[in-house]
């Protein structure tokens, strides 16, 4: 973001009549009392206009306490990255009748989806069947998230159950054949002195024996992610639970809004989408650089969610006075919309992209589930789930 300066106020000169006259010998016409007028109106339209500026700078508490940071030039939207209309050829499934179904999993060929009212739901053909609901009723608004449940990462384990990472209410197993849940993380909870506010992601080893998951802010709860993420706190962190011996563990911290996370094939590190700083970071979770971490891509153009495996800046000042002048829900109508899926390879090299600029088929993608031959894209806030066969792109 660019260096801002300050005000600069322009002194406001009188207009001046030249005549003949010497000045002692004018008159006190009307010119004279409507230039004083026209003083004292401009003096009151400015202290009526910079009063309350002033009232808002100085006295109103901003709910966030930005941190300096920066950010690169983001790239040129050129080779992989050129935009195209991809994303466009795909078709909306369910919509209407699933709300923000964040991140999708498949057991054979069922697939199934959390959703932003509690639920997770299994999708067989054009029917939608409830598994199980995490909390409890009624959901609907925001200040019922936090008892309704927020299922946000899923996952499929070895054993055919799921995974969930719920936002508010923790870490779960799920039988979706019973919809039997047992909670195996409680969301809030203090975990080497700081609470589970936002539990996002979550990626499980092949033989079920470890789960990792990231953890967005102890700060900030999920219904806060506009603030968390104009913020830019660095207090995100990745975990791993035994699932034998239930010891939780903090594999790394001081992240800024630590978001999806995938697990690579050799299982001995994750993938992090650290939202904030448009990039993911590789995180050593065992073997000989365990607790080690480093930058698998940078300077991506736009902020990453979650993370898949394919089958192939600012100046704080300006973040607080936009806080202190809108809510969060005002601001995501000035938000401009873009779809963007991106294939990486070794080193953070893009392969392919499938775009769809306005997001006019597929909007708010949070997550890409590669099933049979097609993209599923799940969403964080639109009432459906895009499929896109890649036979046709």
């Amino acid at each position: 973001m660019n260096e801002t300066e300050g005000l600069r106020f322009r002194r406001v000169h009188r207009p001046q009549v030249i005549t003949d006259e010497l000045p002692e010998h004018r008159l006190k016409g009307t010119g004279t009392y409507s230039g004083k007028v026209f003083q004292v109106t401009l003096l009151s339209l400015g202290g009526f206009l910079l009063l309350p500026l002033l009232f808002i700078l100085l006295v109103l508490e901003s709910p966030i306490h930005p941190e300096v940071f920066s950010l690169k030039e983001p790239p040129q939207m050129k080779g992989c990255w050129e935009p195209n209309l991809k994303l466009r050829e795909a078709e909306r499934l369910y919509e209407d009748h699933l709300l923000g179904p964040e991140s999708i999993a498949n057991i054979g060929d069922v697939l199934y989806a959390g959703t932003a009212d509690g639920k997770i739901v299994r999708l067989i053909g054009r029917r939608i069947h409830t598994v199980t609901r995490l909390g409890k009723l009624p959901c609907g608004s925001r200040e019922q998230e936090d008892s309704c449940g927020r299922p946000l990462g899923l996952r499929a384990g070895p054993n055919g159950t799921l995974f969930v990472a719920d936002a508010y209410l923790g870490v779960f197993e799920v039988n979706p054949s019973t919809g039997e849940t047992t909670r195996l993380v409680t969301g809030g909870q203090l975990v080497a002195g700081r609470k589970l506010s936002f539990i996002n992601d979550i990626a499980v080893t092949r033989d079920g024996r470890k789960l990792y998951f990231t953890d967005s802010s102890s700060r900030w709860q999920r219904r806060d992610y506009l603030q968390l993420l104009m913020e830019a706190t660095a207090d995100g962190r990745v975990l791993e639970l035994d699932l034998e011996t239930r010891e939780l563990t903090v594999v790394m911290e001081n992240l800024r809004f630590p978001n999806g996370i995938q697990l690579l094939p050799d299982e001995e590190s994750v993938l992090v989408a650290e939202t904030t700083m448009a990039r993911i970071r590789r995180v050593h979770v065992a073997g000989l650089n365990k607790g080690g971490m480093d930058t698998f891509v940078d300077n991506l153009p736009g902020f990453p969610d979650n993370v898949r495996p394919s089958s192939g800046g600012g100046r704080p000042w300006i973040k607080k006075f936009i806080f202190k002048l809108f809510s969060p829900e005002v601001l995501m109508k000035f938000v401009p919309r873009y779809s963007l899926v991106a294939e990486l390879h070794d080193g953070g090299v893009c392969t392919r992209s499938f775009h769809d600029p306005g997001g006019l088929v597929a909007a708010y993608i949070s997550e890409v589930h590669e099933h049979d031959g097609s993209l599923y894209l799940g969403s964080f806030r639109s009432p459906y789930i895009a499929k896109l066969d890649l036979n046709k792109v």
